[in-house]
């Protein structure tokens, strides 16, 4: 069962070339949701013109240096997440989805039917990286995530923002248990393989609405936090200082205009438990 390829057992059973031309698809739907999601909110355009605008402001900076800095603590590590579960728990779903995607396109692509042996190493790290996105998105979702309970909402409320997570654990889950059920001839399979393939379509057709497109926005703006830091602009932010009389009016709440700048930092005293 993890060393054969389900892809290739269902290939004859479906239209010439039909995975190849739905993956395909998923990732035509991937680069046009991405680039939808960008012209939306103009991210794209935002770091651009910060970029321009602190050209000339900032020091000059190693920005080779800074940018290997930013792969190797923020992208590969996931150095952002202070809660050593919550980091965990990413690392296990991002890698997972890498090596499940990769494996994926290889056995659909590189070897597509039974006359094109798929290699034992080829299945098992599919079955591997299904599993890891598995424990590491469920870890989350149950014991990790915003306890919405205790901010006086339904736990079965859900959110445009859970549409990413929700979508890629029905796409590995039903995708896993499909290739399980073939393995073991079950006629019950093909009904895993159509909940595979609308929860995959979910997945990649809903980076617009989704929070997909984070892995691509993320580094980039971890690189360009880092290259404010360096070369001093800080992103152009001003003082926090009750001194200024604009800081001092920006509250809403009069209460709030003459207290402490550092006022409420006490809780981070106590150990989040809802996050």
């Amino acid at each position: 069962m993890f060393s054969s390829n389900a892809f290739a057992a269902v290939s004859g059973s479906l239209p010439a070339g039909f995975m190849q031309w739905y993956v395909g698809l998923m990732i035509v739907a991937v680069i046009v949701g991405t680039v939808a999601d960008m012209i939306h909110k103009g991210s794209a355009k935002y770091f651009f013109a910060n970029a321009r605008k602190t050209r000339a402001q900032g020091k000059p900076v190693n920005k080779a240096s800074i940018a290997v800095k930013t792969v190797a603590v923020d992208v590969l590590a996931s150095g952002e997440f202070c809660n050593p579960r919550r980091r965990v728990a990413h690392l296990l779903t991002m890698y997972g989805f890498i090596l499940y995607v990769v494996t994926t396109a290889l056995m659909v692509f590189v070897y597509p039917t039974a006359a094109t042996p798929t290699p034992a190493l080829v299945s098992q790290l599919w079955w591997l990286g299904g599993l890891m996105v598995m424990v590491g998105g469920y870890w989350f979702w149950f014991f990790i995530r915003v306890d919405v309970a205790a901010e006086g909402s339904s736990p079965l409320r859900l959110m445009r923002a859970d549409l990413f997570i929700l979508s890629l654990l029905a796409s590995v889950t039903a995708g896993l248990l499909w290739a399980w059920l073939q393995a073991s001839g079950s006629a019950v399979s093909w009904l895993f393989f159509g909940l595979y393939l609308l929860a995959t379509t979910v997945l990649f057709g809903g980076v617009y609405w989704s929070k997909f497109a984070h892995m691509f926005f993320k580094p980039a703006a971890a690189f360009d936090k880092r290259l404010a830091e360096a070369d001093g602009t800080n992103m152009n932010l001003p003082l926090l200082s009750r001194d200024d009389p604009a800081q001092r009016e920006r509250h809403s709440m009069e209460l709030l205009r003459d207290a402490p700048m550092d006022m409420g930092l006490g809780i981070k005293r106590e150990a989040p438990r809802h996050y």
